[in-house]
């Protein structure tokens, strides 16, 4: 790529495989946020170009490159290398980072790469380094290559869905989209949102009452699929309910709440400024306390940095009450986490939804639940659940943005052929898993029956949230398992 040389304090400098992270250190130099890929894939059709591949974009905005077979390989099956080029844009509050136009900052520490106070983009950034350097690398033993670098996954699989049938060419596919090293998965959970909206009233605010702000913080956020099991706390859920035991104990008028900033991540964050009388500024004050108590003993050992606080602020309006009851009361009541254990897959998570941001103002407000199972009428069940629970008090909700999950398939020839080399390579035994995440393989596959897929990739740790990590060593394993995957086909 162009501009590839590191500067001394790079925290790359000196990592191996040098090419994938030279890709992956160009890929945390441009912005890429959801729906707006388009500088990258500009850069890397530049790119491919200049390598004389060929290059097509297609009517989703998916840039596909293709490299010929090397020599002698020409009759091999064809190989799809498959990853997404967005990445879940997430920082603590505290942080001054314009994903719009700001570079993502890493640090090497302890053998991982990881980003401090925002995303690292390792998720898929680092499955689209695999393939670039796959894509270069002359000495690479392989058939017809073809990579599919697909937009918009983190925000709805825009890209996947708008692939069209008869584009791609190759017969088996790598997604380069998992983030447990020494797993093979053959199937993952589908899904898909739930969007609430209500139009609402204004108030003025009650004369010589006092405006303040309540903030629940300090959680560690993570993945909506991958994370959801392990009790993480959702600072959505946790204002909510603070808000609700307040209202019961002192006069209150809410005149605005928000909470977490993407659909797919477990709210870290929320905040909510409410009027109440001066003289009962103590007693909220007082209440604050107890809640962080309370909540350091409920959270502790999964959420220890838990923390909820209040301060002066700054009010004009507020919600009418019959607005306050509703959202208050409601969102209390929505559903939030696992729903059902899976019976066929012992320890896994079938069917869950993740109450990922609400914004509540005087005059509008909305929420989102992103909702996932294994099992479409599951998925489709839970999600009607939540429309009806809105229905009871006529606030519009609709379902939207569904994906198919991807069915297992045990007897790939695909999996069996990855597992042996993955024996010849490291010499133990490799899982297999099925994640309750939504991956594009469900998608394309739809699309292309008879596509045999495996997912796999290096650990990754934390995607979606502040502090995102990837283990160096484990991105070197991945590259060495690529490359004998594809030397093995045949």
């Amino acid at each position: 790529m162009q501009n590839t040389a590191l500067p001394p304090d790079s925290p790359f400098k000196g990592l191996e495989p040098a090419s994938v992270w030279a890709h992956f250190a160009t890929l945390c130099r441009i912005p890429r946020q959801s729906k707006h890929e388009g500088p990258l894939r500009d850069f890397l059709h530049q790119w491919a170009e200049g390598k004389g591949l060929e290059v097509i974009v297609d009517q989703a905005g998916n840039l596909i490159i293709r490299k010929p077979a090397s020599a002698g390989r020409e009759r091999v099956p064809g190989v799809i290398l498959q990853a997404h080029l967005d990445m879940v844009c997430q920082k603590n509050n505290s942080t001054a980072h314009d994903f719009s136009c700001d570079p993502i900052r890493p640090v090497l520490r302890d053998g991982y790469l990881l980003a401090e106070d925002t995303t690292l983009g390792a998720d898929n950034g680092i499955g689209v380094a695999l393939i670039l350097a796959a894509l270069e690398d002359d000495g690479l033993v392989h058939g017809p290559l073809e990579a599919l670098l697909t937009v918009d996954e983190e925000a709805g699989m825009g890209g996947a869905k708008g692939l069209a049938p008869g584009m791609l060419r190759g017969k088996i596919m790598l997604n380069l989209d998992t983030e447990a090293w020494g797993e093979f998965y053959l199937g993952c959970a589908g899904g898909m949102d739930v969007n609430v909206s209500r139009a609402g009233t204004a108030e003025p605010l009650p004369s010589g009452w006092q405006a303040v702000r309540i903030e629940a913080s300090g959680l560690r956020g993570g993945h909506s699929g991958i994370n959801i099991h392990e009790g993480r706390g959702n600072a959505i859920k946790i204002l909510i309910r603070i808000l609700c035991s307040l209202q019961d104990r002192l006069p209150l008028r809410l005149s605005g709440f928000s909470g977490g900033s993407a659909r797919n991540a477990l709210p870290r964050e929320a905040g909510a400024v409410v009027a109440v009388q001066p003289e009962n500024v103590p007693a909220l004050t007082h209440a604050m306390q107890e809640w962080q108590e309370l909540l350091q003993r409920e959270l502790k050992g999964v959420d220890d940095g838990v923390r909820v606080r209040s301060f002066p602020a700054q009010a004009d309006s507020v919600m009418s009450l019959p607005d306050q009851q509703l959202w208050l009361h409601t969102l209390h009541a929505a559903p939030h986490g696992v729903r059902r254990m899976s019976v066929s897959l012992p320890g896994r998570v079938e069917t869950s939804n993740n109450l990922g941001m609400a914004d509540l103002q005087p005059g509008t407000g909305n929420c989102n639940f992103m909702v996932r199972s294994t099992m479409d009428s599951a998925c489709e069940a839970l999600a009607d659940e939540i429309v009806s629970l809105f229905a009871l008090s006529g606030t519009h909700a609709e379902k939207a943005g569904y994906y198919p999950g991807w069915t297992p398939n045990p007897d790939s020839a695909l999996l069996a052929l990855c597992q042996k080399v993955y024996l010849q390579e490291f010499g133990a035994e490799a899982k297999t898993q099925v994640i309750h995440a939504g991956l594009e393989c469900g998608v394309i596959g739809a699309k292309y029956p008879g596509l045999d897929i495996i997912s796999f990739g290096p650990d990754i740790h934390s995607p979606h949230a502040p502090g995102e990590s990837v283990e160096v060593a484990s991105v070197g394993k991945t590259w060495q398992l690529l490359k004998a995957i594809l030397r093995a086909v045949d």
